[in-house]
């Protein structure tokens, strides 16, 4: 096996994790309060996060002092982007929220132009402009379907695509799971803070598994993608993101009855081919 087939395997697992961590918490489906759920699953994966920063001995690795804020600006970035996303993954089918998210690659790249000054070619501003109108498919502004909660899982768009702008800029010497665990520790102290306002309620066996399934799997994502920048070439693994496409269409049918319609389907492939070519294109130009 290559090691670009392990880092398809990698990005793949990686994907379907966070696939059902997202589908454990739709399954909820709001019997729990808001900021109760995210803390008792934050309590869970930050252990395991620790644990595993524990065990591979990252707790003693010296961070720099400009990567501190950027490690700050990306947690802020992070909880600000789950609340919005899981608001929106509770009031909207789990394959609509997820391949909105799959703008990522667009959205990183023109801010990386407009904020960063990095230079973008026409070819990528094509696919980026035929990526958003994918996005009007799946959104339809005007619609029935358009509500306040699609514009929810447009911000989580938003804020993610902060926090990866600041993850670029840190210096690789800054461990990915300790970034991981500055943000799980963050949404978790936050979530915390916030559900004293709340009432409540005591989790019955089966929502108990379902943020234990969520907080196993959150957890099994990250380390996969931390294990996915380590092996094989980032231009021919990153494109498998978008297998998460299809794990959301299956879970979203065997767990929720959902189906998209046709138009959502045109949109959901007109994202992942400009996403996969945007990263295509940016892989080419770093080797140049």
């Amino acid at each position: 096996m290559t090691d670009n087939t392990r880092g398809a395997f990698l990005m793949m697992a990686s994907m379907l994790a966070f696939t059902v961590n997202d589908a454990c918490i739709k399954a909820t489906d709001g019997a729990l309060p808001f900021f109760q759920l995210l803390f008792l699953r934050g309590v869970l994966s930050t252990f395991l996060i620790a644990l595993a920063l524990w065990w591979l001995g990252h707790w003693r690795l010296p961070v720099p002092q400009a990567d501190r804020k950027l490690i700050t600006l990306r947690s802020l970035s992070e909880i600000t982007a789950t609340m919005f996303f899981l608001t929106a993954l509770f009031n909207m089918p789990l394959a609509n929220v997820i391949a909105l998210l799959q703008l990522l690659p667009l959205t990183v790249t023109l801010a990386g132009a407009l904020l960063l000054r990095e230079a973008v070619g026409w070819r990528r501003m094509a696919a980026i402009l035929i990526g958003f109108c994918g996005m009007l498919l799946i959104v339809r502004p005007g619609s029935s379907g358009f509500n306040v909660y699609t514009i929810y899982a447009l911000l989580a768009v938003v804020c993610v695509t902060f926090r990866d702008l600041s993850t670029r800029r840190m210096s690789a010497q800054v461990p990915s799971l300790v970034i991981t665990f500055a943000s799980s520790a963050g949404l978790t102290v936050v979530a915390a803070v916030i559900s004293l306002g709340e009432t409540w309620v005591w989790p019955d066996s089966t929502q108990t598994g379902l943020i234990v399934l969520s907080a196993l799997f959150i957890f099994a994502g990250y380390c996969t993608s931390v294990m996915v920048m380590r092996v094989g070439d980032l231009g021919a693994v990153t494109p498998f993101r978008y297998t998460s496409l299809l794990w959301a269409l299956l879970l979203g049918w065997l767990m929720f009855g959902e189906w998209p319609t046709p138009l959502t389907f045109l949109g959901v492939v007109i994202i992942a081919t400009t996403g996969c070519y945007t990263l295509y294109r940016e892989a080419k130009m770093s080797r140049m």
